[in-house]
């Protein structure tokens, strides 16, 4: 995955709007775990697609058939680096309304739902 143009700004959502956002339950909504499987296997928030980016190969050519890029689109991952990527690569493809989740999936274990485990 190689940005194709200068980086642009990337919107952030926190984990306690997520948490909202997961209430409101929008069927619009588009939620993408960029994690490993491996990760996913020890924690994991119901809804989301998982992609992870060591895959790229194989969904990279896809995204734009399997996702509509007009649609929020909200992406994680453990801390918020890679979904950052995600989201940056999502922009430069056309997507026009990507967040990235701040401090991902270990802030949402941490402020929202203990029950997820830490790791």
């Amino acid at each position: 995955m190689c940005p194709q143009s200068l980086p642009q700004p990337i919107p952030r959502i926190s984990v306690e709007e997520l948490a909202l956002r997961l209430a409101d339950r929008d069927p619009d909504l588009q939620l993408i775990d960029v994690r490993e499987s491996h990760e996913v296997e020890i924690a994991y928030i119901d809804g989301f697609e998982v992609l992870p980016l060591s895959e790229f190969d194989s969904w990279g050519s896809q995204i734009q058939t399997r996702f509509n890029k007009d649609a929020e689109t909200l992406v994680i991952c453990h801390h918020g680096i890679r979904s950052a990527q995600m989201c940056q690569w999502l922009l430069n493809v056309g997507f026009t309304n990507v967040k990235n989740i701040t401090g991902g999936i270990d802030a949402y274990s941490v402020a929202i739902d203990p029950r997820i485990p830490r790791y």
